[in-house]
């Protein structure tokens, strides 16, 4: 008979279900008292009020009241715990082998030395003010027979957003959101960027300009409504310059690069207990792989590593590295309590009937997307990755937001685990999704592109890496992910709003 639970390490005080368990089910050899739903978790002693509770070995909360052996463990007896006492570490405690056999996929190779794994035009906006006119200028342009007539150009992103104005223009708030649309800007799964502004706003089209070239490719226009003349007359000038940049962007061809350029955002969203088991450590494999032929995979999502920081301070490259996270998660507890919030705020009210309880418990199953490999830098929000290998890119939880910073960071392609069933993709970007179990992967199978739930049936994590992997190199060179095929992409970038609107 196929196991009925899994227990995840020889210290753990509970089991996590891998059916729906009927009250007098052995499990581990012990009864449980009650139903135990799947990827929920059972007590496997008893444990006293106060007392602190272990998943994967490590702290994940401490009981609110007695829980007795064969008891559901969730929010009614399992609260949050301080962890003050983990010891973080700053020695580096991790080493990957390099590969030396030379693995390629077949990218646009962009002027600055990136390549893309897409080819679009991006219509980009400096204010929201300006984002429906950017729409109406993509819009008319794939009507037109000069679009219609391209075949290599993978299609026009209108990118639009809900600030760039009522700001600051010298503060956090502004300085986040500078560098996120400086990233897209420059992002090399564009051939061309169009960046539309109304005028008046506070995230000027000049300042962001800069000085120097916005894109060593020098394809890219800039306008504003107020100095076109208005909507239509701003709309057939955006025509104009899309027609040119489409006409360059046509000229690009794949051509085989090494997968060291690939770097891959990495997130998860939607999870269930099983997502720290099946599909998040399978990812860490494939992230192993990729960093250990040269590539870059980005870890994020600051507020869903909390409490499991110290494994990864672990593996930082030096001691500096180790304090720039600690830092961040510094921010990140002022930033809670300022704004009146918590960081215990997850798990979401599906994360919680997907069988995980406290953010403690969360985090530790989120940090297995990051593999073993060396923890080489961390990043603010949008700041360009300079350093290959695995890195972290401070960013919330909320994962259009950070996805949105990652892009704008470099990440060419995105990764996204889920076991409740997230659905969404972040055009110029391909978004591979990744099922934490098998059957919300039959019920969403047109949105989900891998399944990791087998893992549960004998599959090994090492296989299953090894297939992610393989994904990674045919979405580069053009297959197209369900995300993709189904047309999504057009409302997910959501840059981080940080500070008063005004």
């Amino acid at each position: 008979m196929a196991p009925n639970h899994i227990v995840l390490a020889e210290t753990d005080d509970v089991a996590i279900a891998l059916a729906d368990l009927a009250a007098g089910t052995n499990v581990a050899g012990v009864t449980a008292r009650e139903f135990i739903p799947r990827a929920h978790k059972i007590a496997l002693r008893d444990i006293a009020a106060g007392e602190r509770v272990r998943r994967y070995g490590q702290i994940i909360g401490q009981a609110s009241q007695a829980i007795a052996a064969g008891a559901h463990v969730h929010v009614q007896n399992l609260e949050m715990a301080p962890y003050s006492d983990t010891d973080t570490g700053t020695a580096m405690e991790a080493s990957l082998e390099k590969r030396q056999d030379v693995r390629t996929f077949m990218g646009y190779h962009r002027p600055d030395g990136r390549v893309g794994t897409r080819n679009y035009l991006g219509v980009l906006t400096s204010v929201n003010c300006s984002g429906s006119v950017a729409r109406f200028i993509a819009e008319e342009a794939e009507k037109t027979d000069w679009f219609k007539s391209l075949r290599n150009v993978d299609g026009i992103v209108p990118i639009a957003h809900g600030s760039g104005c009522g700001m600051s223009g010298s503060d956090e708030g502004y300085h986040t959101l500078f560098r996120t649309l400086r990233g897209y800007a420059r992002h090399p799964n564009f051939a061309g960027i169009l960046l539309v502004g109304l005028g008046c706003e506070v995230m000027q089209i000049p300042a962001l300009l800069g000085k120097g070239r916005m894109r060593p490719d020098n394809n890219f226009r800039h306008l504003t409504i107020q100095e076109s003349g208005g909507t239509r007359a701003t709309v057939e000038r955006g025509l104009e310059a899309l027609r040119e940049m489409a006409a360059i962007a046509e000229t690009c061809r794949r051509e085989p690069a090494p997968v060291s350029e690939l770097v891959i955002g990495m997130q998860c969203g939607g999870s269930d207990g099983y997502s720290g088991i099946t599909a998040n450590p399978a990812l860490g494999v494939a992230s192993d792989i990729l960093v250990s032929y040269g590539g870059t995979t980005i870890l994020s999502e600051t507020s869903e590593i909390y409490g499991a920081e110290h494994l990864l301070t672990r593996r930082a490259v030096t001691p500096a590295v180790a304090e720039k996270l600690l830092g961040r998660i510094r921010w990140w507890e002022d930033y809670a309590a300022r704004n009146g919030g918590e960081m215990n705020n997850n798990p979401s009210p599906g994360n919680k009937k997907g069988g995980l309880t406290t953010i403690l418990e969360k985090s530790l199953g989120a940090v297995a997307k990051g593999g073993s490999a060396p923890l080489e830098e961390v990043y603010l929000y949008g700041e360009p990755i300079d350093k290959k290998g695995f890195v972290f890119m401070d960013s919330p939880g909320y994962d259009p937001c950070s996805v949105t910073g990652q892009v704008a960071s470099g990440a060419n392609l995105i990764v996204f685990t889920t076991g409740r069933g997230s659905v969404s993709g972040y055009k110029p970007v391909p978004c591979i999704k990744i099922a934490t179990n098998s059957e919300m992967y039959g019920r969403l199978k047109d949105d989900m592109d891998i399944n990791t739930g087998d893992i549960l049936e004998g599959v090994s994590l090492a296989e299953k890496g090894e297939e992610i992997f393989e994904s990674f190199i045919r979405v580069a060179s053009g297959e197209e992910t369900k995300s993709e095929t189904l047309g999504f992409g057009g409302v997910e970038f959501v840059p981080w709003q940080i500070g008063a609107v005004m």
